[in-house]
């Protein structure tokens, strides 16, 4: 696990029958996945099979159930690993690391213009520059919202509570981050690269 952490990307082609034919489904697990309707279900079913692929591939023989706690976030229960994951378009991404961590995957979208001002703080915004602009935006969109993830106790606002160390955009970028909220202070590094027209970021 380079880094701490394993990063698995799946590209969503197969029906949900392929994926509820593959996956044990506990009790619970079905009853959370009857509250989903439309595309939510294929991501729901491909995130939890991506973790059991990945969890093979580290020596896990049976599956182990991907199960939420009373904040929402998704934890393997039973193995030492924390967990989580991301949905945009086709593509579904999900990391497991030794520490808590948080992945977000995003398909490049011009109408994020028009949310910077809420999630951009000064000193962010300062570091984009017009021929980058886009994906730089989708960068560190990605990045408060993988630490929004791995804090995992939800109420935090991306401008006030978020920070990401400004950088200059490159295609594969390493930078920091920090939460800080009611006197108490989480740092993470953070880790960038861009795929074709999406971003993958994770942060550790």
């Amino acid at each position: 696990m380079g880094d701490g952490a394993v990063i698995g990307i799946w590209r969503m082609e197969e029906p949900e029958a392929f994926f509820m034919q593959s996956l044990d489904l506990q009790v619970v697990e079905h009853e959370e996945l009857a509250k989903i309707i439309g595309r939510r279900r294929l991501e729901w079913l491909a995130s939890r099979y991506l973790v059991h692929e990945m969890l093979m591939s580290v020596g896990y023989e049976d599956r182990v159930p991907v199960l939420k706690d009373e904040f929402g976030k998704p934890h393997i229960w039973g193995t030492p690993f924390h967990l989580s994951f991301s949905h945009s378009h086709e593509l579904v991404a999900v990391i497991l690391a030794n520490a808590p961590t948080g992945i977000d995957i995003q398909k490049l979208v011009p109408k994020i213009e028009v949310l910077a001002h809420k999630f951009l703080r000064p000193e962010e915004l300062g570091s984009l520059q017009p021929e980058t602009r886009l994906a730089h935006l989708h960068f560190y969109w990605g990045a408060k919202e993988a630490l929004y993830k791995a804090h995992g106790r939800r109420q935090l606002d991306f401008r006030e509570h978020i920070f990401i160390q400004p950088f200059d955009y490159q295609p594969i970028v390493t930078t920091s981050g920090r939460i800080e909220k009611d006197g108490d202070e989480w740092v993470f590094d953070v880790f960038f690269e861009k795929m074709e027209d999406y971003v993958l970021v994770w942060c550790l």
